[in-house]
């Protein structure tokens, strides 16, 4: 079991004196390889919080730098970091908030050549990734790797998020559901505006991402009950908060009656 340092134990004092994470669960914490795709807005308080509980290792993909019109959402970077790589400007955050993490950057744009080996080398996976071929992609890769994963989608005023271990069944046997379970067809290129199109409000990256971290930090440490089969919206502009719950579906291609290899499904 991963020790913790008398620095350590002061850091994250209030989390072992929670009873549901206690030494051994902040221990967990400490031993954990998590993978966030994206540095940008959801990314950043992934990263952020992740860091802060303690997360021992976090890899971080991005291929993008940092602009002006970045910094109304993406909090983990600033205006001296304009024009740096993300993951770089995430990297140096990380360090300050808290030495005791380990940043792995992983400056590329995930693809099906590099996908499933970069996701294989972590424990857990959060996806902050802006569009639907990177969300697909990284859904199929890891279930393929079996790896579990939380996966958040933010738009003008909207949020919603859920957690994905399709690899494993249920108390019935039934396998639990799959991103193409919960979204079958993915959307044509250039039918949904972007953020830069529709606009995006900044503190909303914020609660979202928040709240990947906290699905994140649930199954690391193994307490409370999980997204899995639950779609949670978010609509802030009434604060109204919706869960839907979503089944498997037999007609899926990764865990369905018809079944399809990675290479197959890569960019479907």
């Amino acid at each position: 079991m991963t020790t913790l340092s008398p620095a350590e134990l002061e850091r994250y004092a209030r989390h072992i004196v929670l009873q549901d994470v206690g030494g051994p669960g902040q221990q967990k914490l400490k031993a954990a390889k998590v993978l966030v795709i994206g540095a940008g807005g959801l990314g950043a308080p992934v990263l952020q919080y992740l860091a802060a509980a303690g997360v021992g290792t976090l890899g971080v993909v991005d291929d993008d730098t940092v602009s002006l019109s970045n910094l109304q959402r993406q909090v983990i970077h600033d205006t001296d970091h304009l024009g740096e790589p993300k993951v770089a400007s995430a990297a140096e955050a990380i360090a300050r908030l808290n030495p005791h993490v380990k940043v792995e950057p992983h400056v590329a744009r995930l693809g099906a050549m590099n996908a499933l080996a970069l996701i294989s080398r972590y424990d857990l996976v959060v996806d902050g990734s802006d569009n639907f071929a990177t969300r697909y992609l990284v859904s199929d890769a890891c279930f393929f790797a079996g790896k579990p994963l939380v996966t958040g989608a933010v738009g003008r005023l909207d949020g919603s998020l859920t957690l994905l271990k399709p690899y494993e069944s249920g108390e019935d046997g039934t396998p639990n559901p799959t991103y193409r379970c919960l979204f079958p067809e993915r959307p044509a290129d250039g039918l949904l505006p972007t953020c830069a199109q529709a606009g995006v409000l900044g503190a909303l990256t914020g609660i979202v991402g928040t709240m990947q971290a906290m699905e994140a930090i649930k199954e690391i440490v193994g307490f409370g009950e999980g997204l899995l089969g639950r779609l949670l919206l978010v609509d802030t502009r009434s604060m109204r908060f919706e869960t839907i719950r979503y089944r498997w579906s037999a007609k899926n291609p990764l865990n369905g009656t018809v079944r399809k290899r990675f290479d197959e499904l890569a960019g479907a």
